[in-house]
């Protein structure tokens, strides 16, 4: 059996990482492609590999002649690489194709050391390496049967997203048997040339031979090992982080804040949303009205804070809107002056914000991290602040002041000339659900010195929408804010779902009912686990402390690497370092996942 791969290309995607060299010649951690290719087939028995080069060819050539000098690698060169495609590449290397067995690999490629082996040992003579369709992958699909025969290749012009539970993606690794090649795919080969020219893919070959020949190429799912395509910066970043160490990876991942939809099989249990809300049937409404919401321009702040003071039955001139909760928090924090008071550990994008010289920190010194308003009142009651930040469920404890509570809180801040910051993203998870809300006209206008943040994302369960707001009584405050945003802070999106909202309340409600259900069964399955301890919470996630066994870096690394499961491992946290104590967030998702995951750490 012979390799040959194909390395003809520009990578004009890649910008600078291919002005000088092509895209096989690219480090992922440090290693070219090529290189990392040519250790993998080494563990293989082949008798020679054959590389076909273009742009920038001779480099390459140069490259592996002297690095490889004991290889048997010929080279074939498109000098057209510039106006022909891969089939014109592959069609000049017909002539060793014809001669033996053939691995074919395109030369971007990045995969586990097992895919090749598992290609070579797989018993049919021809075989196509796909994967089942995840929405980062592009390019040739195919659709396979019961018995794993492929009876369709889907280029880009015929794909439908309506089909894509179907679809497989090709890897674009291919085993052929020297007789398919000889008696099917040369001759199909030389015709397609003929008939529509070089500027094609040598899949669309593979595609006639299926429609009007039974040739037998058969599909080999990969399923659970990992490949990628790099075509741009994107890919090789995403690359870069697969195939990274297990310590790099985690990092990599922690520092990408979201975007986890690119990581095949990743289960994120960092990240908090509602995980039953929306409902189907406001996600295609959604859907419905994409192209006129992608083609128009959204309304300014004066319509969309009306859509907001509609949403949540408050007055217009109450509410401002933003691109997520973090847009207000910013303008928020960069309007304050004076001493800020702030519980320890939070959600540190408020005292990120903030001169760290102004804030006065609360620290509870209970293992849970709990508190009371009666704590935050005799706590602050003689020190010099401003401001008091009351994230209510907090974050990341899910510690809860009850409604009664906070209004004692609200009352003593008001008298105490301190503006009460108080951030409810959470508080439609708590028992009482919305009831708990401070986000009335009459409880704003009783306490001017209230402001209440809300995060959409969160409990909507929306977070690609970016969406929250900030209300108070203060019309001052929300007028400063309003102006500090800009006039089309939020996309069209966005605002159609904020119009929209009011139709699927009850959705909403249920969803929240399910929510809490859901919150009292894996709190018990937690418990259970003899290493945790779980800290009650009437948020959508779990605080858990370490107890025996794993530190939480440990934990959150080995979920990580040996599951595809991420968690929040609080360790860098601030407010947690100082105790020496272990602890990881665990967000609350489905049952599916939720049993997923309890499996998992009680397996481990």
């Amino acid at each position: 059996m012979q390799a040959i791969i194909l390395a003809a290309g520009m990578g004009r995607r890649l910008g600078e990482f291919t002005a000088n060299n092509t895209k096989c010649m690219l480090e992922v951690n440090g290693i070219r492609l090529i290189d990392r290719m040519l250790s993998q087939l080494s563990m293989l028995e082949l008798s020679r590999i054959i590389i076909v080069i273009g742009y920038e060819g001779q480099n390459l050539k140069n490259y592996l002649t002297k690095n490889y000098p004991d290889w048997n690698i010929e080279f074939v060169e498109n000098r057209v690489y510039d106006k022909t495609n891969n089939i014109y590449s592959l069609w000049l290397a017909r002539g060793y194709m014809s001669e033996d067995d053939t691995l074919l690999l395109e030369s971007d490629l990045i995969y586990e050391d097992a895919i090749l082996k598992a290609a070579v040992d797989c018993p049919n003579p021809n075989v196509a390496l796909v994967s089942k369709y995840e929405t980062w992958m592009d390019g040739t699909m195919v659709r396979i049967n019961d018995e794993l025969d492929i009876v369709n290749f889907i280029p880009k012009a015929a794909f439908k997203y309506s089909d894509t539970g179907f679809y497989y993606k090709t890897v674009n690794i291919y085993k052929f048997s020297r007789d398919f090649i000889v008696n099917h795919y040369l001759p199909f080969l030389d015709a397609y040339i003929k008939v529509l020219g070089e500027n094609e893919y040598y899949e669309q070959v593979l595609r006639v031979i299926t429609l009007i020949d039974k040739c037998g190429i058969k599909a080999l799912p990969i399923t659970g090992l990992n490949w990628y395509e790099i075509d741009d910066v994107q890919d090789l970043r995403i690359a870069e982080t697969i195939f990274a160490t297990p310590e790099e990876k985690l990092k990599k991942i922690q520092h990408s804040f979201g975007g986890y939809w690119r990581y095949p099989g990743l289960i994120d249990f960092c990240y908090l949303v509602n995980p039953y809300f929306p409902r189907p049937r406001m996600v295609d409404e959604m859907k419905a009205n994409f192209e006129t919401l992608l083609r128009e321009y959204p309304s300014g702040m004066g319509v969309n804070s009306l859509l907001a003071g509609k949403y949540f039955a408050i007055k217009q001139k109450y509410v401002v809107v933003g691109n997520g909760a973090a847009e207000l928090i910013k303008a928020l924090m960069e309007s304050h002056e004076g001493k800020f008071g702030v519980t320890y550990p939070t959600f540190e994008e408020y005292p990120n914000r903030y001169d760290s010289s102004q804030l006065i920190k609360f620290h509870p010194s209970n293992p849970d991290l709990s508190y009371t308003a009666d704590d935050l009142m005799a706590f602050f009651s003689d020190k010099d602040i401003k401001s008091l930040l009351l994230v209510n469920p907090d974050n990341p404890s899910g510690n809860f002041i009850c409604f009664d509570d906070l209004l004692r809180l609200a009352d003593w801040a008001q008298k105490s000339q301190i503006q009460l910051v108080v951030d409810e993203s959470f508080v439609d998870f708590s028992d009482n659900g919305i009831n708990d809300t401070l986000l009335k006209n009459e409880i704003l206008e009783q306490f001017p010195t209230l402001c209440v943040m809300k995060s959409i994302s969160k409990s909507y369960g929306v977070p690609g929408l970016r969406l929250g707001i900030f209300a108070s009584a203060n019309e001052h405050l929300i007028s400063s804010l309003k102006k500090d945003v800009a006039i089309w802070n939020i996309n069209s999106f966005a605002e159609f779902y904020m119009q929209i909202f009011g139709k699927y309340e009850k959705d909403y409600v249920r969803a929240c009912d399910k929510f809490r259900e859901e919150r009292a069964i894996f709190q018990t399955e937690l418990e259970a686990i003899p290493y945790l301890h779980v800290v009650p919470s009437q948020a959508n996630y779990f605080l858990c402390e370490i107890t025996d066994r794993f530190t939480s870096y440990e934990l959150t690394l080995k979920l990580l690497t040996d599951y595809n499961i991420l968690i929040k491992d609080c360790s860098s946290k601030k407010g947690f370092g100082e105790s020496n104590r272990q602890y990881v967030r665990i967000a609350i998702r489905d049952r599916k996942d939720n049993s997923y995951l309890i499996d998992t750490l009680s397996r481990i």
